[in-house]
């Protein structure tokens, strides 16, 4: 989610709905009137969503149900790109997605995944957040064999890559 704008209240976000959400000042761990977040905009966050209902905007939180702010709050560093709901679906299915399965067992990174379509990966490399995200986003159309096969052939690539330099 994309931080648009700020008032003495709330911040306005964008979460790629029909209306823009808010974002409470005090919705996060420790938030007081005093100790209000400062967030430029387009700073990317990971949110949960609390309310939605029809007419009204979305309402966010950057805790978790009892309060803390577990993994919620604004992603540093990394690369944000959008796909489809339906991928991102399958990222977030279980048992875990094949593709992020192989790559997880070879590199290390973090990603966040929206329902949304927002995909968020991070990495010590930046080659690494290039191959994570081209290979999540050409898995949509694979299956969960066809994504193993992929992952690991471009796997053998990048060490292959490695050790000829």
């Amino acid at each position: 989610m994309l931080a648009l704008t700020f008032n003495l209240q709330n911040f306005l976000i964008d979460i790629k709905g029909p209306a823009l959400a808010f974002l409470p000042v005090l919705a996060f761990e420790g938030g007081t009137r005093r100790n209000i977040p400062k967030f430029e905009a387009g700073t990317l966050l990971y949110v949960r969503v609390v309310k939605a209902n029809p007419g009204m905007n979305p309402e966010l939180s950057c805790t978790d149900a009892s309060g803390k702010a577990a993994e919620f709050g604004a992603l540093k560093d990394g690369y944000m790109f959008e796909c489809s709901t339906g991928l991102s679906r399958m990222l977030l299915s279980s048992p875990t997605c094949p593709v992020l399965e192989a790559l997880g067992k070879k590199l290390s990174f973090e990603i966040a995944v929206g329902l949304n379509g927002r995909v968020w990966v991070n990495s010590n490399s930046p080659s690494i957040v290039i191959i994570v995200a081209n290979a999540i986003m050409n898995s949509e159309s694979l299956s969960g064999v066809q994504q193993k096969i992929m992952a690991e052939k471009l796997l053998q690539k990048v060490q292959v890559r490695a050790l000829q330099l």
